[in-house]
């Protein structure tokens, strides 16, 4: 159906829709149709607007529709121009010179220029982004010869650098706004000012962020629409009637608890978008505090990860919405030939009841006469109902073992502060997103030096193992190092929103 077509496309442009009412008070299915206002419905309401400090999704969801990147990627994840109009990578791979985009402007009037590139790439992403070290880390100068040109100059060839210029990744940022400034205190995070397609207009905290169409966005005649609005919606039942209803247009990115999904794609009018997470590799996982006993101790990391039933996970709390991962990189990348389980510890073993008992006793943690063998805190994901439903099983599946385990919800900020932050947690349930490449979005949970108390969705483990070639940072306690990933790889896909939480 050319409608159903239609809203595919619309799932894809708004990077990141779970499901899609194709009956709407505006034919949004019709790239030619003009004016309206999209509702979106997104949970939980961000922190933060600008997404050049924050890789959450919801930040995403914003951001990316004010702000440009240097490039956007089709569907094949090969890149094609945005703000650069063309570029050139020379014989060594060591250099990338960017031919800017003319005539662009900021929301606030001012000319767009190389300058912005430099900085946004280097004062901005590289230092305040979680990704942010990965993916620029090989840069050692960005030269500007002149308002149009932007040379990038690499320590080595770096090609995963390629796929990591989007506006979701290396937003670009106007250095007149921040320059000087405190970046994170800066008026303008909440209240940004960018290139894209829509302005910021207002928040209302606790409710709802509007967006108004950029009347001189430098693609012309684009965007169609008037207005975005994201929509705060607390409880999941309401978003899911809003939708139902067509009080709401779009809803993004698990914010429709997976049971509600089965019963609404069988509405005529509704669908479940499940392309376009290609370039996303979400990966769902429990990250545990390396340095905190007991989870400081290798065999009671792993022990968790024999004791947790991913496959009653996925069908019971997730309704059939992904698949159990192998390890932390996602299969979507078997394509391209960076995916293999060979080598790869299983942990859905038949015995793994056994085995994980075992390693407990061999830890030194034994038995008491009432059958536990220690307590800790789960801080459970703050990004929906089925999150808490999946902290209860994980507190039966480990009790099993001799675990016993307190359930610990927040709301978003307070998670952030006290897991990110403070690092003071055991064991929290989360997820991120691998990216194009593996080196973008996975290499960050394990490389030490991405160990960033205050910046989110980085090293939240901090893990290290000195002994391997690839990790040449520092952990706060070397005398707590080991040898084992930290975490418990949960579901990963790229077919639906719901398998990425």
């Amino acid at each position: 159906m050319r409608v159903v077509r239609g809203f595919r496309r619309l799932a894809r442009l708004l990077g990141c829709a779970a499901i899609v009412a194709i009956v709407a008070p505006l034919s949004i299915a019709n790239a030619q149709q003009r004016g309206g206002t999209l509702i979106i419905t997104t949970t939980p309401e961000p922190a933060v607007i600008t997404n050049a400090f924050s890789s959450a999704p919801v930040t995403n969801e914003v951001g990316t529709k004010i702000f440009d990147g240097l490039l956007e990627y089709d569907a094949d994840l090969k890149p094609i121009p945005s703000l650069a109009e063309s570029w050139t990578v020379s014989p060594d791979g060591k250099t990338v010179t960017f031919r800017l985009r003319k005539g662009v402007s900021w929301h606030d009037g001012k000319p767009f220029t190389s300058a912005d590139v430099q900085f946004s790439l280097l004062k901005v992403v590289r230092e305040y982004h979680p990704r942010g070290p990965g993916n620029l880390g090989a840069i050692v100068a960005i030269d500007t010869p002149d308002a149009h040109t932007a040379v990038v100059r690499l320590a080595h060839p770096y090609p995963p650098m390629m796929k990591g210029l989007s506006s979701l990744e290396v937003p670009i940022l106007p250095k007149h706004v921040y320059d000087g400034t405190d970046f994170r205190n800066n008026p303008a995070m909440n209240a940004p000012i960018g290139t894209g397609p829509f302005k910021f207009s207002k928040w209302e905290k606790g409710s709802f962020i509007q967006l108004e169409r950029n009347d001189k966005y430098w693609r012309e005649g684009r965007p169609y629409l008037d207005r975005l609005i994201f929509r705060f919606i607390a409880d999941a039942s309401t978003r899911a009637a809003a939708i139902e209803k067509g009080e709401v247009h779009v809803a993004t990115f698990g914010t429709i608890n997976p049971v509600e999904m089965r019963r609404l794609e069988k509405l005529p009018h509704l669908e479940i978008a499940a392309g376009g997470y290609e370039a996303l590799a979400p990966v769902m996982l429990i990250e545990l505090n390396t340095i905190r006993a007991p989870l400081n101790d290798k065999r009671v990391r792993q022990a968790i990860a024999y004791a947790i039933d991913r496959k009653f996970i996925l069908e019971n709390i997730w309704y059939g919405f992904g698949k159990p991962a192998i390890g932390p990189i996602s299969s979507v990348y078997s394509g391209a030939g960076l995916y293999t389980a060979e080598g790869v510890r299983r942990y859905d073993v038949k015995d793994r009841l056994d085995i994980a008992n075992r390693l407990l006793d061999e830890a030194g943690y034994k038995r008491g006469a009432d059958g536990i063998r220690f307590k800790m805190v789960h801080d459970v994901g703050p990004f929906g109902e089925d999150w808490r439903r999946m902290g209860e099983y994980i507190k039966q599946a480990l009790a099993r073992v001799g675990i016993d385990v307190a359930i610990r919800s927040n709301d978003s900020p307070t998670y952030m502060r006290q897991v990110f932050t403070d690092h003071d947690f055991f064991m929290a349930s989360g997820w991120f997103i691998g990216m194009a490449d593996p080196t973008l979005g996975v290499q960050r949970q394990y490389w030490s030096k991405n160990i960033k108390p205050g910046t989110p969705f980085n090293n939240t483990t901090r893990y290290s193992n000195p002994g391997s070639r690839q990790d040449c940072g520092r952990r706060p306690r070397p005398n707590s190092i080991r040898s084992d990933a930290p975490g418990s790889s949960m579901t990963s896909s790229a077919r639906s929103s719901a398998t990425a939480l």
